[in-house]
């Protein structure tokens, strides 16, 4: 499998013989706006200078042509504006070809996805899809340590001659990550892992301790760091992280740069 860190948790994943792009965030620099930009202001910042900060904070590391070719299906795990591209009008995927496939975590998202023009859509399942010769199957997430911020999913992408690969997607660390691990054992791990957090929500998805939790309980899995320096919520930058998985004595990860690519 190779893995491509795009930006934040955007990546570009060729498994089995197939390339999905996951996450598709692909707006440019700024070009989202800050957190007081987004209209009613739904999500606010325990730091108010850094509500204020436009995202994301860096471009692509090469032109969204670049990130769409050779792209066989698109993978959604929810709708966040740092997540895929969001319009004013509601729709969303904007720089996106609306006739590949794209994948999702249920028919509400599938819903805005129809509205938003594209033409070939499936909703990911527990029980797992197959996409050619790879098996998709989605995992429980945890959007929140005090109220989660709407539904997200992870997923399992399994298929002969590959090691099995989890994208544990937007989550903290909860007893359903710990069964999913127990249960799928996957060789690679992908966390998103900035430990954003929202006033009202607390921390959206994993920190140095959770990373721990999952290095703990797959001790045989490669690590991978991603959803990094990118949001304004972020309380983690990828060098106050080295320094955290440096002080819990955790060695066996990855922290791709953005535009690097791992391969396993």
């Amino acid at each position: 499998m190779k893995i491509k860190q795009i930006r934040n948790a955007t990546l570009k994943v060729t498994f089995g013989g197939v390339t999905f792009l996951v996450d598709p965030w692909l707006v440019k620099k700024h070009g989202m706006g800050s957190f007081v930009d987004i209209p009613g202001h739904p999500f606010s910042v325990p730091d108010p200078v850094k509500e204020q900060l436009p995202m994301p904070f860096y471009d692509l590391p090469e032109p969204v042509e670049k990130v769409l070719e050779g792209v066989d299906y698109y993978l959604l795990t929810h709708i966040h504006p740092d997540h895929i591209d969001m319009s004013p009008d509601g729709t969303i995927g904007a720089p996106l070809d609306k006739n590949i496939p794209i994948l999702t975590q249920n028919e509400q998202d599938a819903a805005v996805l129809k509205k938003s023009g594209f033409k070939n859509i499936t909703v990911m399942t527990e029980q797992g899809i197959n996409v050619g010769k790879v098996k998709i199957i989605k995992t429980p997430t945890l959007h929140g340590t005090i109220k989660p911020e709407g539904k997200a999913c992870g997923v399992i992408f399994e298929t002969a001659g590959e090691e099995k690969l989890y994208i544990v997607g937007d989550t903290i660390w909860y007893e359903k990550i710990k069964e999913t691990l127990l249960t799928q054992k996957p060789d690679v791990i992908v966390m998103n892992t900035c430990a954003a957090e929202l006033v009202g929500n607390g921390r959206l998805i994993m920190n140095d301790e959770d990373v721990e939790c999952v290095a703990v309980t797959s001790p045989q899995a490669k690590i991978v760091l991603s959803h990094m320096d990118n949001v304004a919520h972020a309380t983690i930058t990828r060098k106050s992280m080295r320094g955290l998985m440096a002080m819990r004595g955790i060695e066996n990860y990855y922290m791709p740069a953005d535009g690097e690519t791992l391969t396993f």
